[in-house]
C-alpha cells in the first residue's frame, strides 16, 4: 500500500528541525519512504491513495510517555478532594475494576489520544492483557507494563504483578507495535525485594522498567528520615535505575539527583497537568533538560489529568514554566512541540523508529488541519500548535503506515459504541463510586 499526502506544512521534528512550507510526504507500508518540497513531488498515479491535506500541519505522531489507560471510569470523581488517592482511586479499584472494565477503558482512552494525535503511549496499569488486546484491536502503538505494587485488582498475592508479568511479557515481545515493560507502582508501595526482582525481570528480556518516583511530599519524607536519601538516591543504592527506567513525574528531583539520573541514563516522563492539578508542584524541567536527560510529556491517567491529549499539555507546559521561571522566552515553542515527539520517543527508547518525520521511520504521522477558526493566522507553526491549536484540530493519523483517524473521525471503532460498551461495564462502578461520594 502506498500513499501520497501533499499539500502540507511539514515539520519534520528531526535535529534540525526541517520544515517544509508546501510539501508532500509519502508512505509505503509501514514506513516513511519520502517528503519534501511539492515541486519534488512523484505522480500521483503511483500511488494507491493520495490525501489532500488542505494546507494542513503535517507532524510526527505524539507520544505520551505516561498514563493509565484502564482509569476512565475515575474521570471526574472527587477531583478536588484532597486524599483522592486513597479515599477514591484505591479502594475503588480493588472493589470494581475486572477486566473488562479496564479493557473497555483502554478501548476508549485510546481512541480519545488517536482523536488527539498521540499515536504511542506508555501505559502501567492492571489486567494489561485486556489492554494489550485493546491496544492491538485499535492498531495503536504502545508499550505496557502490569503494575507492580502491594495489593492489586488483578492478583490475590502480594506484590502478584511479578508473576502476572513473567507470563505477560514473553506473550507480547515480537509484537511488532507492543512492547512490554516492567512497572513497580513506586517505591513506596515496593519492597526491596520486590523492586529487585522487577528489575532482574527487565534486565531478563531487555525490556523498560518504569516506576513513579519523587512524587509525593510523604515519599520524600519517608526516604530522607528512614535513609537519609532522596528517592532517587535510594534506588540509584539499590541498583535498580539504569538507561532502560522512564521515571515518572520526578517533581521534587534535586540537582544531585539529576546528576545521578544523567549518570545513570534514566529518562524522565514530565506530567505537568496532573502534577499542578494536584497542587504538588512543577518538577526541575528547565534541570533535568540542561543535564541533557531524555524528557517526554505525559497526561498521567484520565483521572489525574482529565484529558489525554498533548496539545493541553504542550500549552501547560508552556504556561507553567514560563511562570515559574520569570522567563517569558523560556521554553520556545519548538522545543516543546519536540518534547511531545521526538523527546517522548527519546524517552521510551524508541528514537530509532519513531518521533520524527525521516526516510525510514515507522509512518506514525499526524495531520493537523488550519481551516478552524482557531488555526488562523499563522506565523510560526511551532507556535499555532503549542497555544493555538487543540486536539479538535487533528483531522488525520496514521500508526504504522495505518489510517486510523481520517477527517476527524474513528476508523477501526465508534466512539459512541465504544461510550456505550464502557458505560455498561461501569455499572456496578458507578454505583460504588456514588457511594464514596455522599458524604462530600
Amino acid at each position: 500500500m502506498k500513499t501520497l499526502i501533499k499539500n502540507i506544512h511539514l515539520i519534520t521534528m528531526d535535529a534540525q528541525f526541517t520544515q517544509f512550507e508546501d510539501a508532500f510526504l509519502t508512505i509505503a507500508g509501514t514506513q516513511i519512504v519520502g517528503f519534501g518540497d511539492t515541486s519534488q513531488a512523484p505522480s500521483e498515479a503511483d500511488f494507491d491513495t493520495v490525501i489532500d491535506g488542505n494546507g494542513a500541519i503535517a507532524m510526527p505522531g505524539m507520544v505520551n510517555t505516561h498514563t493509565h489507560v484502564g482509569m476512565i471510569p475515575f474521570r471526574s470523581l472527587g477531583d478536588d478532594t484532597p486524599d483522592r488517592l486513597t479515599r477514591f482511586l484505591f479502594p475503588l479499584e480493588h472493589e470494581c475494576m475486572t477486566k473488562e472494565l479496564a479493557y473497555h477503558s483502554a478501548k476508549y482512552a485510546i481512541a480519545e489520544m488517536q482523536l488527539a494525535g498521540v499515536t504511542t503511549f506508555f501505559d502501567m496499569y492492571y489486567f494489561e492483557e485486556k489492554i494489550a488486546v485493546a491496544t492491538d484491536e485499535m492498531h495503536a502503538r504502545a508499550i505496557l507494563g502490569e503494575s507492580i505494587i502491594d495489593k492489586s485488582p488483578d492478583s490475590e498475592v502480594e506484590f502478584g504483578g511479578l508473576e502476572y508479568s513473567e507470563a505477560f511479557i514473553p506473550r507480547w515481545l515480537n509484537h511488532d507495535r507492543i512492547t512490554p515493560a516492567v512497572a513497580p507502582h513506586a517505591p513506596y508501595t515496593n519492597t526491596d525485594e520486590s523492586l529487585l526482582a522487577a528489575s532482574e525481570l527487565a534486565r531478563k528480556y531487555n525490556i523498560p522498567f518504569s516506576i513513579h518516583l519523587s512524587e509525593m511530599t510523604f515519599e520524600m519524607d519517608k526516604y530522607y528520615e528512614e535513609y537519609g536519601q532522596t528517592p532517587v538516591e535510594y534506588l540509584s543504592q539499590l541498583g535498580v535505575l539504569d538507561e532502560k527506567t522512564l521515571a515518572a513525574h520526578c517533581i521534587f528531583v534535586t540537582d544531585s539527583d539529576i546528576a545521578l539520573m544523567k549518570e545513570k541514563q534514566v529518562s524522565v516522563a514530565h506530567c505537568i497537568g496532573a502534577n499542578t492539578k494536584s497542587a504538588k508542584g512543577v518538577a526541575p524541567l528547565s534541570s533535568m533538560l540542561e543535564a541533557g536527560l531524555a524528557v517526554g510529556l505525559g497526561t498521567d491517567g484520565p483521572s489525574s489529568g482529565n484529558t489525554l491529549d498533548l496539545f493541553t499539555q504542550m500549552r501547560m507546559v508552556a504556561n507553567f514554566h514560563k511562570t515559574h521561571t520569570g522567563n517569558r522566552a523560556a521554553f520556545p515553542a519548538r522545543e516543546i512541540v519536540r518534547l511531545a515527539t521526538l523527546g517522548g520517543a527519546e524517552a521510551i527508547g524508541m528514537s530509532d523508529s519513531i518521533g520524527s518525520i525521516e526516510v525510514g521511520k515507522k509512518a506514525d504521522i499526524v495531520l493537523v488541519e488550519t481551516d478552524s477558526v482557531n488555526m488562523f493566522p499563522i506565523f510560526d507553526v511551532y507556535s499555532a500548535l503549542v497555544y493555538s491549536a487543540n486536539a479538535s484540530n487533528v483531522s488525520h493519523v496514521f500508526v504504522d503506515g495505518k489510517l486510523v483517524v481520517e477527517d476527524k473521525k474513528l476508523l477501526l471503532a465508534s466512539v459512541s459504541d465504544l461510550r456505550g460498551n464502557l458505560a455498561k461495564e461501569m455499572t456496578y462502578f458507578t454505583e460504588k463510586a456514588l457511594e464514596f461520594s455522599e458524604d462530600l
